[in-house]
């Protein structure tokens, strides 16, 4: 997602297209330590999240750029970017798509995503290998920001939707902020199976899974839905298709067939992504008030990406859209954003202005984690 206040260099607001304003540049003589701290940290978090290969690799690549190696002459001028522009997952990912556009057949052997059954021990060598022989083509792919589109993510973001549709008995009018595909868009477009029941499309090529509860399924009806995104892409383009696979991690294969039926139900599926930032966007969008539908405003792993006056527009907007909020035209901003080592999703309604916590989930999406009680977060006024 990338709906930020401009392109390339400007302000982003998503995980999606646009890296955040840099930070000022550490002084020469500790970027390479900071680097190799930066990869480190995001080797443990790989090995978390279920990525052995990338785990592996980013742990080498720690010692090879603390040592000065070729990965260093990749990386160096990045050691000031802030933590949210994601370098170490912009660096794999910069190496995933040349793997993924045939430069790298040693390396390929270890990359599932390429058809490699090698796994991560001796993907070293290669991956090294690769770094030296291509380091321009690496240069200038690590400044692109990360462009993902999770549909996963539809499934921690589901008990909120459903909420919403529960409680107002409207159809929803759908903003997301940092569409980018606008997979996610199409959340009701895809089957979602529970021990306690199922929801959606039964034929749909999009299965998701992985509730710890059952969510309360209610009747959904979308009236619109629309987003926005710095650079949208198009679902039908392969280059989108191979954009957004190069930034999954390449030994998770579940994410990247959910990745591939996705895009395949969106082709035949438009949904409208305008080319804007978010503020300026959101404005026009908020300050239509629609009568006999539910206004929702969502996003999903973003807020990160904003600078303090963004978010602060932002939380400005919903307020003077939420002060004009009625039973007839309510308002809900639903977004799923880093607690911590989960994401959390949170749900705010008005006019009675209530919040609260519906899930815990992991940063793709799954597993989903339902609050089966009001939280202390959760408040009316």
């Amino acid at each position: 997602m990338s709906a930020g206040a401009g392109r390339r260099r400007r302000p982003p607001v998503g995980d999606h297209g646009q890296m955040p304003n840099a930070r000022s540049r550490p002084p020469a003589g500790g970027e390479r330590a900071a680097l190799a701290a930066l990869l480190r940290r995001k080797s443990v978090q790989c090995s978390a999240l279920g990525s052995p290969l990338y785990a592996e690799l980013l742990q080498r690549a720690a010692a090879d750029v603390a040592a000065g190696g070729v990965c260093l002459a990749v990386l160096r001028g990045h050691g000031g970017d802030p933590p949210g522009s994601a370098l170490a997952l912009r660096f794999m990912s910069a190496v995933h798509r040349a793997v993924l556009d045939g430069n790298a057949p040693r390396l390929a052997r270890h990359y599932r995503s390429a058809g490699g059954t090698h796994g991560p021990h001796g993907a070293w060598p290669a991956f090294r290998e690769l770094v030296a022989d291509q380091r321009e083509l690496l240069r200038e792919l690590v400044c692109r920001p990360i462009q993902t589109n999770e549909a996963g993510r539809c499934a921690a973001l589901l008990p909120g939707w459903l909420a919403i549709a529960a409680e107002t008995r409207l159809p929803l009018r759908l903003l997301e902020v940092g569409a980018s595909a606008g997979l996610i868009l199409r959340f009701d477009r895809y089957r979602y199976e529970t021990q306690g029941g199922c929801w959606g499309p039964a034929g749909s090529p999009v299965r998701l899974d992985g509730f710890e509860g059952k969510p309360g399924f209610a009747p959904i009806v979308v009236a619109s839905r629309r987003g926005c995104d710095l650079e949208p892409l198009d679902p039908r383009d392969e280059e989108t298709r191979i954009r957004l696979r190069c930034t999954v991690w390449a030994d998770q294969l579940e994410r990247l067939r959910l990745l591939d039926s996705a895009l395949a139900l969106a082709r035949g599926f438009p949904v409208r992504v305008d080319r804007a930032p978010a503020g300026g966007w959101l404005q026009e969008q908020l300050g239509r008030r629609v009568a006999g539908e539910a206004t929702v405003v969502f996003h999903s792993i973003v807020w990160q990406y904003l600078t303090d006056p963004e978010r602060e527009r932002l939380r400005s907007l919903l307020t003077t859209a939420a002060s004009r909020a009625t039973p007839e035209a309510p308002l809900a901003w639903l977004r799923m954003e880093p607690a911590g080592g989960v994401a959390q999703v949170t749900l705010t309604t008005w006019p009675k202005g209530r919040e609260r916590v519906l899930a815990q989930a992991g940063y793709h999406g799954r597993p989903v984690r339902l609050c089966p009680t009001i939280s202390s977060g959760d408040r009316e006024g």
